[in-house]
């Protein structure tokens, strides 16, 4: 007997005939000898009409009364699908969040849960009873016991912390699709599903817009060990399973406000190859990391800034003992790069630094909670540490530095983020700790590449000319991250220029298109005091990323990423990369192509057409 949280979304619940279909799937779940929760998410387009009879009233309503009112849709589904289990013969309750014991911030609209108060729950389930609860609710842990909601992804994130609760055995998440898929079928229409993939390759994937899970649903679900899997709510197919590795004991207590940053990890063993002023066309990155991984040359990070003019900068690491062999294929193909294309009056160089380190923070924790990345920039300029190069990803964002600094910044980084121990590099994924048989291992070696996203919805803003010294980047994070802007992308160009007698940088960064507007007022009041020259905004974008934890240590990954885009004419404006993602910013009316073009160069595409319901 293994005891089941099961989720089903809006549209799985969205009619009387699909609501008795969920009752009949629930009912054989526990004939089968299992004990079951069942957390339901409002029917249909519901919770999209009460806004819209919100907005009908104010235009501006208040956040109390759209809990309120927004908190009425769940009630709605699971009456009914309780209605429809008593009718079959199942015994069973329905819950709201505040009578399951979801206990929460009194943060209205975006409340995260606290901990939940389980007895109730377990006195019925030993009844033989099914609780059916409504997600994306919960009650603040005030006098006032005011009634909460979640915000987007709530039911994800109820489900899984109430799996969480209840030690169950795994949590299953139904929805209108068969699982999770290599990209989104409605772009690539033979994206194929995946039978398994791990807790960190699908926070990225989440967080680049996925929409199958929720990233606070897969956050708690790594931090606390619970085995997810993704189903279609219309097929008895076996989905694909999201597996987390064993995680250290953590209490139940404050379960989702876990600290932004698990890790402070650092690699001593680590080289910079710079080349500056080179053509700013499609095929200069292939052509690039084509030769370097020709020679079999492992690169970590690879950033590449902005364009100047016709030209920009590519920048990589690579391991000390590789120095050698990597500037000597980075100087060989300078003039190849440049051929019949005229770049700066400076030309291009290479430019080399062995005595560097790069230090990360990484922790699912900083999604969503703008800031994480200004506290780092802050703690090393607080420090005296000067940044060499910026990458980031969702859940870690990387800085290089000089190699003397690197022991200062670990003890630094781990006293402000309440960081015991460092480490040197992230691990691989290990099989869960739950035993049940259903559960699959994650396979050896893994793909290079698991999921291929497309993010439409971002803004490129570009600081020109500011100061290289400690401390500019924690500033102009901080002033973004105070007016609530999360920032995706950060590229620290590589190119030093002297400005009124001045060392001076760009630094370049990704936000949402609604914010950038925003971003750009907050950064034009202080630009007199911080001393950059301009802010240039660009929302013709588009970011494309592959993710996948078997590209570590795997030369020529990027390398054949970036030889699809090239194929295609495509330029590549921006690279960031972490040790389980690369991302590039393309054109806007360029995304679709790349999406699609790099699906197929990593041979993801199939035979079999999944079919989404509209």
């Amino acid at each position: 007997m293994a005891l089941i949280v099961q989720k089903y979304g809006g549209t799985s619940v969205g009619t009387v005939d699909r609501i008795q279909a969920v009752a009949q799937r629930v009912r054989r779940t526990v004939e089968a000898g299992n004990t079951v929760v069942v957390v339901v998410s409002a029917m249909g387009k519901t919770t999209d009409g009460l806004v819209k009879l919100a907005n009908e009233i104010s235009t501006n309503p208040s956040r109390r009364e759209m809990d309120m009112l927004l908190s009425t849709g769940e009630q709605v589904s699971i009456a009914l699908l309780s209605m429809a289990l008593q009718e079959s013969g199942q015994p069973a309750i329905s819950l709201t969040g505040a009578q399951v014991g979801i206990v929460t911030e009194a943060e209205h609209t975006r409340a995260r849960i606290l901990r939940i108060e389980t007895d109730r729950l377990k006195r019925h389930l030993n009844q033989g009873e099914v609780v059916v609860v409504a997600g994306f609710q919960g009650i603040s842990s005030t006098n006032d016991l005011e009634i909460t909601t979640l915000g987007r992804g709530g039911s994800d994130t109820s489900a899984v912390a109430l799996a969480t609760a209840l030690k169950a055995d795994f949590c299953e998440i139904y929805t209108d699709v068969p699982g999770i898929l290599t990209t989104d079928p409605r772009l690539v229409p033979d994206a194929q599903l995946m039978t398994e993939i791990t807790s960190d390759e699908m926070l990225e994937l989440a967080s680049l817009g996925a929409k199958v899970l929720h990233p606070r649903a897969v956050e708690i679900a790594r931090n606390f060990g619970v085995p997810l899997v993704v189903r279609s709510s219309w097929s008895d197919e076996p989905g694909t399973w999201v597996i987390s590795s064993t995680p250290q004991p953590r209490s139940l207590e404050g379960l989702e406000l876990t600290r932004a940053v698990d890790g402070v990890e650092f690699d001593t063993d680590q080289a910079k190859v710079s080349l500056l002023r080179v053509p700013d066309r499609p095929g200069v990155a292939a052509r690039l990391f084509g030769e370097i991984a020709s020679q079999d040359l492992d690169v970590d990070l690879i950033i590449q800034s902005i364009h100047e003019g016709n030209s920009n900068d590519i920048a990589f690491t690579v391991t000390k003992d590789s120095l050698n062999r990597a500037e000597a294929v980075a100087s060989a193909i300078i003039p190849a790069l440049c051929g019949g294309m005229p770049v700066s009056p400076d030309g291009a160089e290479v430019m080399v630094e062995q005595k560097i380190a790069k230090v990360a923070i990484a922790g699912a924790g900083m999604i969503g909670r703008p800031g994480v990345a200004a506290q780092m920039f802050a703690t090393l300029a607080e420090a005296g540490i000067n940044i060499q190069m910026i990458s980031t990803s969702e859940v870690k964002v990387s800085c290089v530095i000089a190699q003397d600094d690197c022991d200062r910044a670990i003890a630094a980084l781990c006293e402000v983020f309440d960081v015991e121990q460092s480490a040197l590099h992230t691990q691989l994924p290990e099989a869960t700790a739950n035993h049940n048989s259903d559960l699959p291992h994650i396979p050896t070696p893994p793909p290079l590449v698991r999921g291929v996203a497309l993010d439409l919805k971002q803004a490129r803003l570009a600081i020109r000319h500011i100061p290289d010294r400690p401390g500019m980047a924690a500033q102009v994070f901080q002033l973004l991250a105070s007016h609530n802007i999360s920032v995706d992308m950060i590229i620290q160009s590589q190119r030093c220029r002297v400005l009124n007698g001045v060392t001076t940088r760009d630094i370049a960064f990704t936000v949402a298109q609604m914010d950038a507007e925003a971003a750009r007022a907050a950064l034009e009041a202080v630009a007199l005091d911080l001393g950059f020259s301009e802010i240039v905004v660009d929302s013709a974008i588009a970011k494309v990323s592959i993710v996948g934890s078997g590209m570590v240590h795997q030369p020529g990954v990027a390398a054949r990423m970036f030889e699809a885009l090239a194929n295609q004419q495509i330029n590549i404006q921006m690279i960031a990369t972490s040790e389980i993602k690369i991302s590039c910013l393309v054109a806007e009316e360029d995304g679709v192509r790349a999406l699609q073009t790099i699906h197929t160069a990593f041979g993801l595409s199939g035979s079999h057409k999944v079919q989404v319901p509209a």
